[in-house]
């Protein structure tokens, strides 16, 4: 059973600074400053290093000045939390850059999803605090209302509840575990490396957007034969939009979990949906497929 990640982060709430980083692809300058907007509107003061603007093809910038910035975000104690930019592709290729002994020393929330998946878990492996999967800055330019309480909540540090708005049981029961995950692509891109993802003690969190069912039989096949999955103990899908058939992926879903006799819900208003809940990962959660609520209650 994975440790729990002892959240030891400070809340941040209207008021506090966030930085901002690019891990990943570049960015629409128009969405992403009606994103910054969005947050300034929240009540809180924004950091954005120069560095973010640079380019190299469809990245924000060299692999090293990418992590690099990171690193420093962490570093600067004017900063309460850090969000990225956007998602697109890039993350993966900041793991090696990334100072990580620096991150769990200097801990803060640190929010996104997507792309940033690849971060994310690496976080959740290596038992650092304050992970957030939660909105990029150029997704909250058209956010919900919901999406933006949810993260000005998350990152308060909130326990409560969340319900699922439309739940979708795929496999009965309840579990407990570290919330971990995200988006499938990205964790399936990780396989074979040695940022290779364990989910054992998990309850995990899957989303996507437009891929075909096949193609997710393809990743959650690949993950399952490559043991990411062994020792899970739930999961819970978020949105898979523009995925095409849903019962098709609740079918896949429900098929790739069988082995492992875990309660699996779909409906999680998480992911690149209409709606993008902040969960809290690397924090003790259950589930309940009765209730259709993800639970809080923290470690034992």
């Amino acid at each position: 059973m994975k440790r729990e990640v002892k959240n030891t982060v400070k809340p941040v709430r209207p008021g506090g600074t966030i930085g901002v980083c690019a891990p990943s692809g570049s960015f629409d300058l128009q969405s992403f400053r009606d994103g910054i907007v969005v947050l300034e509107r929240m009540g809180f003061s924004i950091y954005i290093p120069d560095t973010i603007y640079s380019r190299a093809r469809y990245l924000a910038g060299d692999d090293f000045t990418r992590g690099a910035t990171l690193n420093r975000l962490y570093s600067d104690k004017r900063v309460d939390a850090i969000i990225c930019a956007r998602g697109g592709y890039g993350s993966m290729r900041v793991l090696e850059y990334l100072d990580w002994e620096m991150v769990r020393a200097c801990a803060k929330p640190f929010v996104g999803f997507s792309d940033t998946t690849a971060i994310l878990v690496q976080m959740v492996e290596r038992l650092i605090p304050g992970v957030i999967h939660g909105p990029v800055v150029t997704s909250l330019a058209g956010a919900t209302e919901r999406t933006c309480r949810s993260l000005v909540n998350a990152l308060a540090g909130s326990t409560d509840p969340v319900e699922m708005s439309s739940p979708v049981v795929l496999s009965n029961g309840r579990a407990r575990g570290l919330l971990s995950g995200g988006n499938l692509a990205t964790i399936c891109h990780l396989a074979g490396t040695r940022f290779q993802p364990s989910f054992f003690g998990c309850i995990l969190f899957l989303e996507d957007i437009s891929e075909p069912p096949y193609k997710i039989d393809r990743m959650l096949t690949q993950l399952r034969m490559a043991g990411c999955f062994d020792g899970v103990k739930g999961v819970m899908a978020g949105s898979f939009e523009n995925c095409s058939s849903g019962e098709m992926v609740h079918e896949i879903l429900k098929e790739a979990f069988e082995e492992y006799d875990v309660p699996v819900m779909a409906g999680m208003d998480a992911g690149h949906g209409p709606d993008n809940l902040s969960l809290p990962f690397g924090t003790t959660v259950e589930m309940d497929t009765e209730t259709g609520v993800l639970q809080f209650p923290g470690g034992e």
